[in-house]
């Protein structure tokens, strides 16, 4: 492809080198695009990228000896005497890299149909849902996400929520030949901040809700920040919707582009949830409602409580602007589920055991003041933290544990170089703030056993923390380790 169609859509100022001339000749053939200076060949497009802890800036005469054909930047670079690349200026490379890896892949999402997803909490759900939705409806629908990304049959392990603009890009262009139609995804707000969705316009934007999160010294600056780069998505899509009952939804949206229609119970939602009721079977919980305004239909969901019902009501309403029949939508929600989101695991007609990936206070806080709408006889709470990380978010989580589960049992998740006795112990300083009883046992296994063995008639029991993953990390080693293989032992070892 040739360098002045892969900047047509930017704003840029291209030099001869490290001359300062004007190139004329933008003419020229490029062999690939490239931001990692390793990987450097003879007629590439190099994007200098500034990293965390690399700024590819640096590799700009490196990458020219290789014999790059055009390097771009935003700053000045040290390049050889003899440098014959091409030296595109911009304001900012990673913008430029979402806008060039589309050029590159052939603008992919103008072949989708692109719903992005972002929020506090509900976004790994919510694309499930939708994708469940749009395929019971006849569509092929690609999704990228935090657990994974799915293009057909194949299912490639995340490594971030939203990827780099290039994997972004390149995941849509194997999506259209591999004959998808569309393509649902997390967007975060890191990946906002970072113009990783840039290149292209959403058909279809979401906002589920907003609460103060990743905010820090490599995340964001403040709570209006994080609310700033949620709200970028919504200038850039066509339509907007948004959750109605959220107190920040006019911050989020402030200065939004796009046409807007909003969910929720609210009666000035758009499409409102009327006649919530809870179900509550041996080893299932979940939630049923009616739904009034721009669509009326009667949904069952196999997942419990209030939030629930927001994860269905926007996967409705993306599917009804898409064109999904009602029928179609019923059908889909009844059967949808999504590993380690609240993920029912049958071992008893007496209780209910479940495993959700609520890994910091408020997650675990609002699952187990869901689980209490449901009156169970006790409420028992699993989980441990990872170590090398915050030891606040160890007090919050034995705090809260202790405040809203009956019972606790305190155990080991992803220690990583810490010893799991001394987070552990950690998460019990936060628990003895609290008048609730625990436990502590180190292996998990055993810790799950436990509960099983002692589960009373009417209890619900909550594997937190661990969720999706199949792996659990000591000192730098990853072993294999999935909750649902532990439970499948201890049943056969009863």
């Amino acid at each position: 492809m040739k360098l002045v169609d892969l900047l047509k859509n930017l704003d840029y100022k291209a030099y001869e080198g490290n001359t300062g001339k004007e190139a004329a000749n933008l003419d020229i053939e490029i062999s690939a695009v490239i931001n990692d200076n390793r990987k450097a060949t003879e007629g590439c497009l190099f994007l200098c990228i500034e990293g965390a802890n690399f700024d590819g800036h640096s590799a700009a005469k490196d990458v020219c000896e290789k014999g790059a054909a055009a390097i771009v930047v935003q700053k000045d670079v040290e390049l050889p005497d003899d440098c014959k690349a091409v030296v595109v200026r911009v304001e900012n490379t990673r913008y430029a890299m979402a806008f060039i890896s589309a050029a590159w892949f052939g603008h992919p999402a103008e072949h989708l149909k692109t719903i992005g997803i972002t929020g506090t909490k509900g976004k790994t759900t919510t694309t499930y849902l939708i994708k469940n939705m749009l395929e019971n409806a006849g569509h092929k629908c690609g999704l990228i996400g935090t657990i994974e990304v799915i293009i057909g049959d194949e299912h490639i392990h995340a490594e971030n929520t939203t990827p780099e603009s290039y994997e972004l890009q390149e995941y849509m262009r194997r999506m259209v030949d591999a004959g998808c139609d569309c393509v649902v995804m997390e967007v975060s707000s890191q990946g906002l901040m970072l113009h990783r969705s840039q290149g292209f316009i959403y058909d279809i934007g979401v906002f589920t809700n907003i609460e103060p999160d990743h905010i820090g010294p490599n995340e964001h600056k403040d709570f209006d920040d994080y609310m700033h780069c949620k709200g970028m998505l919504f200038k850039q899509c066509r339509v907007g919707i948004a959750n109605a009952d959220d107190p920040r939804m006019i911050d989020v949206l402030e200065g939004h582009t796009c046409e807007l229609t909003t969910y929720g119970f609210a009666a000035d939602a758009d499409l409102r949830a009327i006649n919530l009721a809870y179900l509550h079977k041996p080893g299932e919980l979940g939630v049923m409602f009616d739904t009034t305004g721009v669509l009326e239909m009667h949904a069952s969901v196999p997942t419990p409580g209030r939030f629930s019902v927001y994860n269905a009501l926007c996967a409705i309403d993306v599917a009804r602007i898409l064109g999904t029949g009602v029928d179609e939508i019923a059908a889909a929600l009844k059967k949808a589920r999504v590993k380690g989101r609240i993920e029912m695991v049958k071992v008893s007609d007496d209780f209910t055991l479940m495993i959700d990936y609520a890994h910091n206070a408020m997650a675990l806080k609002s699952l187990l003041s869901t689980l209490r709408d449901y009156h169970p006889n006790r409420l028992i709470s699993v989980f441990g933290c990872g170590g090398n990380r915050s030891k606040l978010r160890r007090f919050e989580m034995g705090e809260v544990s202790g405040k809203y589960a009956d019972f606790t049992i305190i155990t080991s998740d992803n220690p990583r170089f810490e010893e799991p006795m001394d987070i552990m112990k950690d998460i019990e300083t936060g628990m003895k703030k609290t008048d609730g009883e625990y436990i502590m046992i180190e292996d998990r296994k055993e810790a799950i056993k436990y509960a099983i063995e002692h589960g009373e008639n009417g209890d619900i029991i909550v594997l937190a923390g661990k969720g999706h993953e199949d792996y659990q990390e000591i000192k730098g080693v990853k072993y294999p380790m999935d909750e649902r293989d532990l439970i499948k032992e201890i049943l056969e070892e009863k």
